[in-house]
């Protein structure tokens, strides 16, 4: 680097376009994940992949405005994200004790 610019000039940047677009795809990958597939596994990571898709495009616009209060919230939400999978797996855990099985269409089973 030379002593002509300052850092901030001489980074390039990405385009707000391409992470939109990035999220997008990341969102509906999640989409396709829940819709598509009937393991409890496989539709839980695809519901973090959308919450995760939704956390980059926070931080993207936060970055882009110069505003720390949207990747404050992204922290946040990644708290509550990670009390959810805990909270998840538990569930996942219980209900393969109880139905041997984590296909979606076996938890007919658990009905009283």
């Amino acid at each position: 680097m030379n002593n002509n610019g300052t850092l901030s000039q001489q980074l390039i940047t990405i385009p707000l376009e391409n992470y939109v677009v990035l999220c997008l795809i990341l969102f509906s990958i999640g989409i396709v994940g829940i819709l598509m597939r009937r393991n409890l596994i496989v539709v839980f990571l695809s519901i973090e992949l959308m919450l995760n898709s939704i956390n980059l495009m926070a931080a993207a616009f936060s970055s882009y405005n110069n505003d720390p209060a949207g990747q404050a919230f992204v922290f946040f939400i990644m708290v509550v994200a990670a009390a959810e999978v805990a909270i998840g797996l538990a569930m996942l855990v219980m209900i393969y004790r109880n139905t041997k099985t984590l296909d979606i269409n076996a938890l007919n089973k658990l009905k009283w």
